[in-house]
């Protein structure tokens, strides 16, 4: 059923004239000029083909139509300013959902999130782990960490981080009954392949270094297994820097030899432009490149 409503400036004008019973502070609280707000009241009361006010020398005064026009309308009014600063209130704090690779998310992002949390307690964090890029007109995502070249039509992408591939190992490896001294040592260890990083042909080939056969050993379709694996002990990965840091730090792996290739891709912040503008989009946002820009 469709709604016979008149425009929504006159009724405002209505409301400020009729409380204040004066079109020159209607015009004040509303930040316009006297003409505008009569002209907004004559165009209402010729939608409604009725007068709301008397206008008299000096004076104003509902008539009755106007008496009884005014509170609904007040009610209307109040009902919809509330809900709209429901709505603001709910989008400077609530729930903020993140949408990224679950490679990123487990060995970068969630170890992190303890310090944006301190810093916005009132705002509940709900991270979204998926290799697929997430479509904003359908999904309920605020904001995107993608990998790759950085070209999302019709999206705003900010490069978020950029990193070098190198081999990482157990500490373990480098000692024992085949120590990785020398890259040729590789031979002797299992390789481990995930499908986003430079492979292992690329690596030996730029490191000078042939007899390794690099399409053996384990497999996986997502980074962070391919680390664990590695952090397991069992076998050698070409990893990505910005996911291994951490657990570097910590002493779980190790980098190997001094060949690291320069990664042709990156980490990128993704969503519509209008996103960027929203209270808790811009307070994580922030967030993160500050956590960036101390790694």
């Amino acid at each position: 059923m469709s709604r016979r409503l008149p425009p929504l400036n006159a009724l405002r004008a209505f409301e400020a004239a009729a409380r204040h019973l004066s079109f020159t502070k209607a015009a004040e609280e509303l930040h316009v000029t006297q003409a505008a707000v009569s002209h907004q009241i004559k165009a209402l009361e010729e939608w409604l083909g009725l007068p709301l006010f008397r206008r008299m020398n000096r004076a104003l005064a509902l008539t009755e139509a106007g008496q009884s026009y005014l509170p609904p309308v007040r009610e209307a009014m109040d009902t919809l300013s509330q809900a709209t600063d429901r709505l603001i209130r709910a989008d400077s704090s609530g729930t903020l959902t993140i949408s990224t690779m679950p490679s990123f998310a487990s060995k970068w992002l969630v170890p992190r999130l303890v310090r944006f949390q301190k810093r916005h307690p009132d705002m509940d964090v709900r991270v979204h782990s998926t290799a697929q890029v997430v479509d904003f007109a359908r999904h309920d995502v605020d904001l995107a960490i993608r990998f790759g070249n950085g070209l999302w039509p019709d999206l705003r992408v900010e490069r978020l981080l950029t990193e070098d591939i190198f081999p990482v190992g157990h500490p373990s490896l480098l000692s024992g009954k085949r120590p990785l001294v020398n890259p040729e040592d590789l031979r002797h260890h299992t390789l481990l392949h995930d499908d986003y990083n430079i492979s292992w042909a690329v690596w030996c080939r730029v490191a000078g270094i042939d007899g390794v056969d690099t399409e053996r050993g384990l497999r996986f379709d997502d980074s962070s297994f391919t680390l664990q694996a590695a952090i397991n002990g069992h076998g050698i990965a070409l990893a990505r820097g910005v996911l291994v840091a951490d657990d570097i730090a910590a002493g779980r792996l190790v980098r190997l030899f001094d060949v690291r290739l320069p990664g042709s891709l990156a980490y990128y912040v993704v969503a519509p432009q209008h996103y960027f503008s929203r209270p808790k989009v811009k307070a994580f946002y922030d967030w993160l490149f500050e956590e960036a820009g101390a790694v």
